[in-house]
C-alpha cells in the first residue's frame, strides 16, 4: 500500500481511545491521524486532518455518535466503522441505517484489556472499508431509505411491491437461502421488507453478526416486514412465509424430521473464521433440500459463501448474486460469481423482485 490509511478515532474513554489507537497504530498501513472524545471534537478533526476512515463510538457526552454522523454524511462523507458496547444493540443498526458502513462490538463495558480481543477484526474491515467509494456508501444509504431514492430506483420498488400481490400457494422454491457480511443489514431490510404475506418460501439468513445482536435484528426486520423474522432457535421449524437468521456464535443446519424440517443450532469452534457460515448454511440446505434451494449471496468481505453457493448448483438449485454496483463489499459475491456458481447477477435493488418471481412462478 503506498499511502498509509488516515484513521480518526472517536471515543469518549481514554483508555478505549489510546487502545484502539494503539491497535491500528500496530499495522504499517496505517497510520491514526487524530483522536476525539465527543463528537464536536471529532468535527474538528474532520475538517483540520482529513481522515480516511473514522472509528466511531456511539454514546459520548456533548455531541453523541449520532448527531456526529448525520453532520458528516451531509457535509462530509467519509466510511465509518462503530465500535460500540454490546448493550447499545439497537444503537448500532440505527447508525448503520444514517451510513455507517460496520460495527464492532466492545467485549464490555467497563475498562478492560479484554478491548484487545477485536484487533483482526478492526484491522481487517480498516483496510478492505477506508477503500470504498463514497459514492457507494452513500448509494447504499438511499437504497434503503425509499423517500430518498431516485425516481427510477424508486419505481423498481414499486414494481416489486406490485409483483408481490401475485403469490401462489406452492412453490418450487422450498427455501431461500441469503448470506451477507459486510454492509449486509440494511441489504436484508430491503430484501424481507417487500416479500409478501403468504410469501410461499421459508428464508434462511446467515448475516456475519456478533453474539447478541442477531435477536434484535431478527425483532427490528420483523416489525417492518409482511413476514415473520425471527432469531432462529433449537427446533424451530423451517416454514414457509418464516424467515429465520441464524443466532450470532452459531452456525444454522437443517435436520429433516419426517415431513418437517428442524433447525439445529451448532455453536462456533474456535478454528471458525466465520460465525454464523453462510457456507456451513448453504451446505446443509443443499443436502436436505436439494434442487428446491433459491441460494443469495450479498454484499461482504471475504469468501464466505463461494462454497456453499458451489454446493447448491450442484444439487441443480438456483442462485443469485448482488453486482458489484450495488455490493458496498464485492467480496463474497465476487467470489462465487468468479467460481461459475451464479446463474443471475444483479443490482439489490432488483434481488427481491427475482426472488419473489422465482419463489411464485
Amino acid at each position: 500500500m503506498s499511502k498509509k490509511i488516515r484513521v480518526l478515532v472517536v471515543d469518549d474513554s481514554a483508555f478505549n481511545r489510546q487502545s484502539i489507537a494503539a491497535m491500528l497504530q500496530s499495522s504499517p498501513d496505517i497510520e491514526v491521524v487524530d483522536t476525539a472524545s465527543d463528537g464536536r471534537e471529532a468535527i474538528k478533526s474532520v475538517t483540520i486532518h482529513k481522515p480516511n476512515i473514522i472509528t466511531l463510538d456511539l454514546e459520548m457526552p456533548n455531541m453523541d455518535g449520532f448527531t456526529f454522523l448525520r453532520w458528516l454524511m451531509a457535509n462530509n462523507p467519509i466510511p465509518v466503522i462503530v465500535i460500540s458496547s454490546q448493550s447499545d444493540t439497537k444503537s448500532v443498526f440505527t447508525a448503520l441505517d444514517l451510513g455507517a458502513v460496520d460495527f464492532l462490538a466492545k467485549p464490555s463495558k467497563r475498562i478492560s484489556n479484554e478491548i484487545q480481543n477485536i484487533k483482526n477484526d478492526l484491522l481487517k474491515k480498516v483496510e478492505i472499508i477506508a477503500e470504498l467509494p463514497i459514492e457507494k456508501i452513500m448509494a447504499r444509504v438511499k437504497i434503503i431509505s425509499p423517500e430518498r431514492m431516485p425516481e427510477k430506483d424508486s419505481a423498481e420498488y414499486g414494481r416489486e411491491e406490485k409483483t408481490a400481490q401475485k403469490v401462489t400457494e406452492s412453490s418450487n422454491i422450498d427455501l431461500v437461502a441469503i448470506g451477507s457480511s459486510t454492509g449486509g443489514p440494511p441489504a436484508l431490510q430491503s430484501i424481507i421488507s417487500v416479500l409478501p404475506e403468504g410469501f410461499p418460501s421459508a428464508v434462511a439468513i446467515s448475516q456475519h453478526m456478533p453474539s447478541g445482536f442477531t435477536r434484535y435484528f431478527a425483532e427490528r426486520m420483523d416489525k417492518n416486514s409482511k413476514v415473520e423474522v425471527k432469531e432462529a432457535e433449537e427446533g424451530d421449524s423451517v416454514n414457509k412465509g418464516r424467515v429465520l437468521i441464524s443466532p450470532g456464535g452459531y452456525h444454522m443446519i437443517f435436520k429433516r424430521k419426517g415431513d418437517s424440517v428442524k433447525v439445529n443450532l451448532k455453536k462456533r469452534s474456535v478454528s471458525d473464521l466465520y460465525t454464523p457460515s453462510v457456507d456451513v448454511m448453504m451446505a446443509s440446505a443443499s443436502e436436505v433440500f436439494g434442487k428446491r434451494v433459491l441460494g443469495v449471496i450479498l454484499t461482504g468481505m471475504g469468501n464466505d459463501g463461494k462454497i456453499g453457493m458451489r454446493e447448491i448448483k450442484k444439487k441443480d438449485g438456483q442462485t443469485i448474486a448482488e453486482s458489484e454496483e450495488t455490493a458496498v463489499v464485492f467480496g463474497m459475491p465476487g467470489e462465487a460469481i468468479k467460481d461459475g456458481s451464479i446463474d443471475i447477477i444483479l443490482p439489490l435493488p432488483r434481488i427481491a423482485g427475482e426472488i419473489i418471481r422465482r419463489c411464485t412462478s
